[in-house]
């Protein structure tokens, strides 16, 4: 197709990459961890991992994973937040050849259980103040083998009072749980340690990671990430940040390592391939902040660890922003600021640029898509509104619902071809089908209009699809959690426009108990939800706007239509 936008693109930046160049992620790993072993790969709470730590503790990882009788393939879960043992799990289930799900340590046993028993996962690793979650469902999954991390085990000696502080709060934050069996992460690696490690030869179209998503039906899915797919996204964003990387040695030196900001979740797709893929191949640091919400925590640490680059949610950017704190920090060394996830507003853009004098940038991507779709270009000294210009070796075309392209200026939904585009859903071949257009093309199911110039700006989404703090939530399972309270007769879920979160929940709900309120709605939504789920607004009315057919109507409940009768 003709890849008009080539033209915007800066001086520099290829029109593609070659996501042969290594024949799978680990030889990708192998050749970072080797180039770059004395430099910090990793940092968290003031403790630093180099290269060369994280090369011995994951194969030492893999080596004691290779004892566990699990075939090549097999899935290994890992619910951890952004600490040190994140990175050494990641690198140390793929060095044994098994597949790495990414799990929210946040979720609730109903949500855990559904992403263990559909992934099939035979292993994993989790923070002891998640186990008590783990022990209510472990035995209705396939899961034989627990390791469990605890906060404080890869940190070393404890430096200073407010880490000393943090590591003890965290520790006592752990429920009691039971979990037979289990083993401690620190006694794997020394297990592991004294294990020869056997590299396993993993291939290009072998499952790297299975990134669990919203699918058609609302059910959560595995988006089944390759090893070509994952060093694809890496080449394709080490491609588009040629600009920042000469810009960063231009004005630090030839020596300087590219230092960034990792405060969003290592298991969500924004963060897996930048801090994960892309941080490792380039040889960069990232500053862990395991609680992001700890605002001045985290003013702190970037006060101790000015970076380079700071990929946030428009919900960050917003609150560090009107932090007085924030502000007095210097930000001489920050060259790049760059939004994903879900909208920048132009409120929030115009105040980071009078705090911290960088303009910020804007991307789009999908869990399928490996994080890569489109882009701004850095350095580009102002807030554009838009989501940017594909990247390398991307293609991209809006369509109609005859999946026929549309002009430049109409809108269409934007559809994806490239190297960096899942292989499909796991173990779903319909869903797979439905979601891929004849040609090759992945349906988004986000509407947007491009320009002349290539850049791509999001106007609407066609599926029903809520984005609720940079996470993808389909209405339908808000729905069946709350239709099984029995004081509910029907409901329907939609999302809301919201300044700080880009959109929350509200669910409509008829009542089958008068009695029913917001509070118990949203208590009973508190026990089977994790909290970007959960409704912010409960609604009750006397019935629901349908369709000729008795199917609801959610675009109305959303626009405010007057088909629906308000409750007295």
């Amino acid at each position: 197709m003709d890849r008009f936008w080539l033209k915007s693109y800066p001086p520099g930046v290829p029109a593609d990459i070659d996501p042969d160049a290594y024949p799978s992620l680990n030889a990708l790993l192998d050749e970072s961890m080797a180039k770059h072993r004395p430099q910090v790969a990793y940092v968290c709470m003031d403790r630093t991992m180099t290269y060369g730590e994280l090369d011995e503790r994951s194969r030492s990882f893999a080596a004691w994973l290779g004892t566990l009788g699990l075939e090549r393939g097999a899935r290994v879960a890992i619910m951890l937040p952004n600490v040190l043992q994140f990175p050494v799990a990641a690198a140390g289930v793929l060095r044994a050849g098994c597949t790495a799900v990414c799990v929210n340590p946040l979720y609730t046993p109903r949500e855990l259980e559904h992403q263990l028993v559909d992934s099939g996962a035979e292993a994993i690793v989790i923070l002891e103040n998640f186990a008590a979650t783990l022990q209510q469902v472990v035995a209705r999954t396939r899961v034989r083998h627990v390791v469990l991390a605890s906060i404080g085990e890869l940190l070393g000696p404890v430096r200073g009072r407010v880490v000393d502080f943090a590591v003890r709060h965290l520790r006592r934050m752990v429920p009691p749980f039971e979990l037979a069996n289990a083993t401690r992460f620190a006694e794997a690696l020394e297990a592991g340690g004294r294990l020869q490690y056997r590299p396993v030869q993993c291939s290009g179209a072998d499952a790297a990671f299975l990134q669990y998503t919203g699918g058609t039906t609302g059910v959560s899915k595995g988006a089944v990430l390759t090893h070509r797919n994952v060093v694809a996204a890496i080449l394709q964003a080490e491609a588009w940040l040629q600009p920042a990387y000469a810009d960063v040695e231009r004005r630090f030196g030839a020596d300087a390592q590219m230092r960034s900001l990792c405060a969003l979740p290592l298991y969500h797709i924004y963060m897996l391939a930048l801090a994960f893929g892309l941080s490792l191949k380039s040889g960069g640091c990232q500053l862990l902040v395991p609680n992001p919400r700890d605002l001045p925590g985290l003013i702190e640490t970037l006060r101790k660890w000015p970076v380079h680059t700071m990929p946030l949610l428009n919900t960050l950017f917003n609150a560090l922003a009107n932090h007085p704190e924030f502000a007095k920090l210097d930000f001489s060394n920050l060259v790049l600021a760059s939004g994903g996830g879900m909208a920048t507003q132009q409120a929030v853009a115009d105040k980071w640029a009078a705090v911290t004098g960088v303009a910020l940038g804007e991307g789009f991507g999908l869990s399928e898509t490996c994080a890569i779709t489109t882009s701004n270009p850095p350095g580009l000294g102002r807030f554009t509104g838009t989501v940017g210009l594909p990247m390398p070796s991307v293609e991209v075309s809006l369509r109609d619902d005859e999946g026929r392209e549309v002009p430049i200026g109409e809108r269409g939904e934007i559809c994806i071809r490239g190297p960096q585009v899942m292989a499909g859903y796991w173990q779903r071949p319909d869903e797979t089908a439905r979601a891929f257009t004849p040609d090759g093309f992945f349906k988004s199911g986000d509407i947007a209009v491009i320009d002349s110039s290539g850049h791509v700006k999001i106007v609407d989404r066609k599926k029903d699809m809520i984005l609720s703090s940079g996470f993808n939530v389909f209405p339908n399972e808000i729905e069946e959690v709350v239709a099984q309270h029995p004081g509910v007769l029907e409901c329907a879920a939609v999302g809301v426009p919201d300044a700080h979160s880009g959109e929350v929940i509200k669910v409509f709900v008829v009542r089958r108990d008068p009695g029913l309120s917001e509070r118990d709605v949203q208590a009973w939504c508190a026990q089977h939800l994790t909290n970007y789920k959960r409704p912010k607004h409960v609604e009750f009315r006397v019935e629901l706007p349908k369709s000729n057919v008795g199917k609801i109507l959610r675009r109305e409940l959303r626009d405010g239509g007057a088909a629906a009768k308000k409750a007295a």
